[in-house]
């Protein structure tokens, strides 16, 4: 539940984002130098779209009133509140939701709150640090100061999400399950159980850097990461700990691996800094798939001059943040890695490597009790319906919880059918983004892998052995 603590020289507290990123910012700016720019019309492109998005991102204030919304929070002023439209609710379609009390109904749309932007600030977590990596390349290579400064300025954004989401979520589940029932979640950390260790050996860190350096070419190492070289010089080491978002839970709870595709995004390659934004493409697909409609529910409350809760708020102030960051991701995915020397056959590797990864890792199953998530059902969710079953709220006894997670996890129900058509659309969304990536191979393009999973019959097959481990364990 607690995200790696990656997050390096935070943004000071009396410094807002335009003082931070935004003063003076240049209005004709030449973004791509060194006999790149010219009458090419992929560079022109490239250019008006980095200049539109970062002065529009800094005539925004969604991150300032999403920082306001999170310092007035308080849960009681939100508690009698739907936060989104039912169907986002935890357990929504299963027969228990269906026998619920409307305070019950509540509290599990509060809760799937809490368990889906917890999970996004894991990921939000990764992708501080690894803005820093290939913008920090970029910056090597001069001649891209507005696209550096586009992307600092989103690192800036997510500091301020990533506080919005744990204060939010973490105040709300506190009021629900108790401080007891959120300690009983981290014993599930099953990263930081699996390793035992949560910093890179100075050999480990050196050998990996190296040997992406070695097979990524000589000519990269000019350009590699400024943020990376800084890291080395205070001998921090990058990750403190393994991350859990959806790129460290898809590539696994290893420290190394994690470590070496940092390496490899920031080795200097300008390809390979583009590479990452395919990754963060499908975290911002993820995202618009579940916010989008959570943005809608906010519009339509303030249309019909209703109470607008601050988390409802939030989500929508989120999902006009992130339009920027995923205008961004697109274009260096997309086009920009275009303007390149072509990838070296390990380039490809890596980048194929890390795609199809996360489709079988974040993308790779469905979620029983969520209908926004799209991985199996872990112990941490299943501790949570634990926790909720017997506080309060429900009041169940142990056998009485035990019954029901059974039902809600293990059985089918309309939940599962509604989360396998919210992941349908999803898979639709990245197969027209990926099929024009042209260094990917047929499966990557076309999602395959993710197309091959997901089936409810495999999701109800995997929870009845979790369910069995779980309280075999607890």
């Amino acid at each position: 539940m607690i995200s790696a603590k990656i997050l390096n020289q935070p943004m000071p507290a009396n410094q807002s984002r335009q003082q931070v990123v935004c003063a003076e910012p240049p209005r004709q700016s030449p973004l791509i130098q060194n006999g790149l720019a010219g009458e090419n019309h992929l560079t022109a492109k490239c250019v008006k779209l980095i200049e539109t998005t970062y002065h529009n991102n800094c005539d925004s204030d969604y991150t300032e009133k999403i920082s306001e919304l999170t310092r007035c929070f308080n849960y009681r002023q939100n508690q009698d509140y739907f936060w989104s439209d039912p169907q986002h609710s935890l357990l929504y379609g299963t027969p228990l939701y269906a026998e619920a009390t409307l305070a019950q109904r509540l509290a599990l749309n509060h809760l799937s709150w809490f368990a889906n932007y917890n999970y996004i600030s894991n990921s939000e977590t990764e992708t501080v640090m690894y803005n820093q990596v290939t913008g920090s390349v970029f910056e090597s290579l001069g001649g891209y100061e507005l696209l550096t400064k586009e992307l600092a300025m989103e690192t800036k954004q997510e500091y301020e999400h990533i506080k919005a989401f744990r204060k939010v979520g973490l105040m709300s589940a506190t009021a629900l399950i108790g401080r007891t029932g959120l300690n009983a979640l981290l014993k599930w950390n099953t990263y930081k159980l699996t390793l035992g260790h949560d910093k890179l050996p100075t050999y480990q860190y050196y050998g990996l850097r190296s040997l992406a350096k070695s097979v990524g070419g000589q000519g990269h190492r000019p350009h590699y990461s400024r943020y990376l070289e800084g890291i080395e010089k205070s001998h921090d080491f990058i990750l403190k700990a393994p991350t859990v978002g959806m790129l460290g839970r898809s590539i696994g709870p290893s420290l190394p691996w994690q470590s070496f595709y940092s390496f490899s995004w920031g080795t200097g390659s300008p390809f390979m800094a583009c590479q990452f934004y395919t990754v963060r493409m499908i975290a911002n697909l993820y995202l618009k798939n579940m916010e989008h409609a959570i943005a809608r529910y906010a519009k339509r409350l303030e249309n019909a001059a209703a109470y607008v809760p601050a988390p409802t708020a939030i989500s929508r102030y989120h999902f006009l943040d992130e339009a920027f960051h995923t205008t961004i991701s697109k274009l260096l995915a997309r086009d920009l890695y275009k303007l390149f020397p072509q990838p070296t056959a390990y380039e490809k590797l890596i980048a194929n490597s890390v795609i199809y990864k996360m489709q079988t890792g974040t993308l790779g199953g469905l979620s029983a009790v969520l209908t926004h998530r799209y991985f199996p059902d872990d112990f941490t969710l299943f501790e949570l319906l634990y926790q909720l079953f017997q506080s309060s709220v429900f009041g169940f006894t142990e056998a009485e919880a035990k019954h029901w997670m059974a039902r809600c996890f293990c059985q089918e129900h309309d939940g599962l059918h509604l989360a396998a058509s919210n992941r349908q659309r999803l898979l639709k969304a990245l197969q027209d983004f990926f099929v024009d990536v042209d260094y990917l191979k047929a499966v990557n393009r076309h999602m395959g892998a993710m197309a091959d999973r997901g089936e409810i019959s495999a999701a109800l097959a995997q929870n009845q052995k979790t369910f069995a481990q779980f309280f075999q364990r607890r």
